[in-house]
């Protein structure tokens, strides 16, 4: 009997050491940016000993106006992948978490946001009332994208990095506390980490895409977003190099995950054990702790 009490007491010791297990339910309503910042999610659930469950709504390149436009559409059209429509995922589970985010595109643009995102916290607040809004901040893109290095005349358009960054972070802090919903920092995490001294992705100018031949590529260590990488046509005829600095890689994917760990769950992803395939264990914690200061940040 002394053992049994002893063996209680130690594991509630460790229960209290480790923080104590919890099931967060979440449905995202969003798109790519949405599925990468999440694709490591259960593997972080899994090594924090939390339980996950999550119901993605992805529609690629959708802003709030498209996820907001297609729960007033009828027949098929309303429906998503799962067959089900926005309020029949709403009601579909008693969500703690109901996340929204904008069109990375249109991100740093405050008019693009409203009413369409005031709509869907409608929505929300209506078909599932226990749920906590919140708002996934999206990044911004990489360094060189063509964005940046090809910046458009148009009005408002950010020419840099950071430009986007401040513009969207302006509109994701306004649009959050129109709505009231708590902000989900992985632009802030993205972008503190692309500009680290240390850890920061430097655009190697010794590349040059209009001579290159395959394979060759840039340097590209430290980046967050997919870059520059040859691919084949959807045909499978031709093979062509392109860039792709919007899409977070496995790092910006992890780092983002990061960030969504410790808003959902309240723990820190500091020293967390999982690190997916092929990132380098350093890099891996430079990323954890930059979740964490991002995530603190919010909270001072």
């Amino acid at each position: 009997m002394k053992a049994i009490v002893l063996l209680v007491s130690l594991l509630f010791c460790v229960s209290s050491a480790l923080g104590e297990a919890k099931t967060v339910r979440i449905l995202t309503i969003g798109n790519s940016f949405s599925r990468n910042a999440t694709n490591h999610l259960d593997d972080l659930a899994l090594a924090g000993g939390q339980t996950l469950i999550h119901t993605p709504l992805v529609i690629v390149g959708s802003s709030f106006q498209v996820h907001s436009d297609k729960a007033k559409t009828e027949g098929k059209a309303r429906l998503y992948t799962n067959g089900r429509d926005l309020i029949a995922n709403l009601t579909a589970e008693k969500w703690d978490y109901v996340t929204i985010q904008q069109a990375s595109i249109k991100s740093h643009d405050f008019a693009t946001y409203q009413p369409y995102a005031g709509i869907l916290r409608d929505y929300i607040t209506g078909h599932a009332p226990q749920a906590k809004l919140l708002i996934h901040q999206t990044w911004a893109y990489r360094k060189d994208d063509p964005r940046f290095t090809k910046p458009s005349d148009k009005a408002g358009e950010p020419k840099t990095q950071e430009e986007m960054y401040r513009g969207l972070t302006a509109a994701y802090d306004k649009i959050a506390a129109e709505l009231g919903g708590k902000v989900i920092p992985v632009g802030d995490a993205l972008f503190m980490a692309d500009t680290d001294a240390t850890w920061g992705y430097q655009t190697d100018t010794s590349f040059d895409p209009k001579t290159a031949k395959q394979p060759a590529l840039p340097n590209q260590k430290h980046s967050l977003h997919v870059g520059w990488r040859w691919a084949k046509s959807k045909d499978g005829k031709k093979v062509s190099l392109g860039m792709d600095g919007h899409h977070a890689n496995t790092a910006g994917e992890y780092l983002g995950a990061c960030v969504w760990y410790e808003v959902l769950f309240g723990e820190s992803a500091k020293g967390i054990s999982f690190i997916p395939k092929g990132l380098d264990v350093e890099f891996a914690r430079f990323l954890q702790e930059t979740a964490h200061q991002a995530v603190q940040a919010r909270i001072k």
